[in-house]
């Protein structure tokens, strides 16, 4: 799924207006509709709706949502708020079609004027600028969101938290925005939705298809991307009757230390479950019956040292090559990585440890081979990429990084974000808090290297192994719950994430 920057959204519809054709408030009233519809699922009949409005096309989805929801015989009241003398065509409409509702209360609030008062019996419907906002709030109109966040209601905002920016980040000492529990928005996602410093202020956010011609969007080149299960599916490539283990690659794990195995085991269970058709495990000496022992599946190189890593095995056989969990910062370590990087040219992956010494040793960062894969959590990429201010900022050092050294970051969050050399970014959808535990990183490692040695595209192996570890993560999670959720029930789940995936 694309997400649009704004500018574009208000394209696809004037596109839509000019090639359904259909009437601009017709358009309106198909997108109040979507709204309604979620509320009356949600809302109880006598739980009292106070809807506020701005003058813009905003409020006249709010008056639209307001009438149908009297319609249905619910208890409304609509607020418009008049921070400006100007009103849009379509509020005008539907304020006239509003008060031919005499179950209806109508107010129009100048500043000044008394703000009503809110329950926590009300649910609270913020209509006020929705994606129209191109300057922080201020003034009236901040009093009326300060006003709403103080109340202890439910909160469900139009296309977007009012005060909220799209495409930027907003600063809340230049202006209040509101903190939505539920954001209805319209046809695609926001890009803001998907940074972590805006969950406060857009709850769940949910998409409403409302129609918008395909002509426009599907034509449409943009560098963002939702990660969907459609999207992830077409990637799954199909198995023949007559494939042998051959046909899957062959996979080296360089992984673990004294005290560390933990993260090896780990990593080597995940990129068995990815469909490898072989692993090589090397794990120093003091670690190699732990590995036998967890994983008998995999084969052994054994390093020459007892505690560490220190030296590589023969290359030559593997499709793909992963490091980084638990190999610790020895300087033996930090030398066989250098070799490494300087004898590989098949794709490899860097994670955890790896990604701390690269971020110490940058000038290596250039031999790296193009197109590698790197898992960092955030305060791993910024040792790697430099401080962000916020996550808009970061979002664009992920691009920059990418574009400039040819290779792929998967930035690990509720969202994490799959980048690679052409600068494009793709936002997974699966995933919960229960996997924000140790060992889920690790687990991502192996996936994602099991299926670059399967010869998936760096770009396929990211999306598809983000995807598939997300939705293990969501199985256990439905199974077991979060807050007891282990690195490990991620594992066990990912053959059956694939199984619904392949559904």
């Amino acid at each position: 799924m694309k997400i649009l920057p704004v500018e574009k959204i208000r394209e696809a519809d004037a596109y839509t207006i000019a090639h359904e054709p259909v009437e601009s408030v017709d358009l309106m009233e198909r997108a109040a509709m979507k709204c309604y519809n979620w509320l009356k699922k949600r809302v109880d009949a006598d739980r009292p709706l106070k809807i506020f409005c701005g003058p813009g096309n905003n409020g006249g989805d709010g008056l639209a949502i307001a009438r149908m929801m009297a319609e249905s015989h619910h208890q409304v009241s609509v607020y418009v708020i008049r921070y400006s003398e100007k009103s849009s065509r379509d509020f005008l409409i539907n304020y006239e079609r509003l008060t031919g509702h005499s179950s209806v209360p109508v107010f129009d609030i100048k500043d000044g004027d008394r703000l009503p008062e809110i329950s926590e019996e009300d649910v609270v419907v913020d209509a006020l600028f929705g994606s129209g906002l191109n300057k922080p709030a201020e003034g009236f109109s901040a009093a009326v969101i300060r006003h709403i966040n103080a109340s202890r209601s439910l909160i469900v905002a139009i296309d977007m938290p009012s005060g909220l920016f799209c495409d930027m980040p907003t600063d809340e000492k230049a202006g209040p925005v509101v903190r939505a529990d539920y954001t209805l928005t319209f046809q695609a996602p926001k890009l803001a939705f998907l940074f972590a410093e805006n969950d406060i202020r857009v709850g769940e956010w949910v998409v409403l298809d409302i129609g918008l011609h395909p002509g426009f969007t599907d034509s449409l080149e943009v560098k963002n991307f939702l990660l969907t299960r459609e999207m992830a599916s077409g990637l799954l490539k199909p198995r023949t009757k007559f494939a042998h283990k051959g046909h899957f690659g062959h996979a080296l794990l360089i992984a673990g230390g004294y005290g560390r195995m933990g993260a090896a085991v780990l990593a080597a269970e995940a990129c068995l479950r990815s469909g490898v058709g072989l692993l090589h495990a090397h794990a120093p000496a003091k670690g190699v019956n732990v590995i036998q022992t967890a994983v008998p599946e995999a084969m052994i190189t054994i390093d020459a040292d007892e505690e560490c890593l220190s030296s590589l095995p023969d290359l030559s056989p593997f499709t793909a090559i992963g490091i980084g969990p638990g190999i610790g910062f020895d300087m033996k370590t930090k030398n066989a990585l250098k070799l490494l990087i300087q004898n590989t040219s098949v794709p490899m992956l860097f994670d955890a440890d790896a990604l701390t010494i690269l971020a110490e040793n940058r000038t290596w960062i250039s031999f790296v081979p193009r197109n590698s894969v790197f898992t960092p959590h955030p305060k791993e990429f910024e040792r790697l990429a430099g401080k962000a201010t916020d996550d808009f900022h970061r979002n664009r050092l992920q691009r920059e990084f990418c574009i400039r050294h040819g290779v792929w970051i998967v930035l690990k969050g509720a969202h994490s974000c799959i980048c690679g050399p052409d600068g494009v970014c793709y936002f997974n959808t699966t995933g919960n808090p229960g996997m924000a535990t140790g060992g889920s990183g690790d687990v991502l490692t192996g996936l994602i290297l099991g299926l670059l040695a399967q010869r998936y595209s760096p770009r396929d192996a990211c999306l598809l192994g983000v995807f598939l570890h997300g939705l293990a993560g969501d199985l256990a999670a439905k199974k077991i719950g979060m807050a007891s959720l282990l690195a490990g029930d991620i594992t066990r789940n990912i053959g059956k994430a694939f199984k619904k995936l392949s559904s």
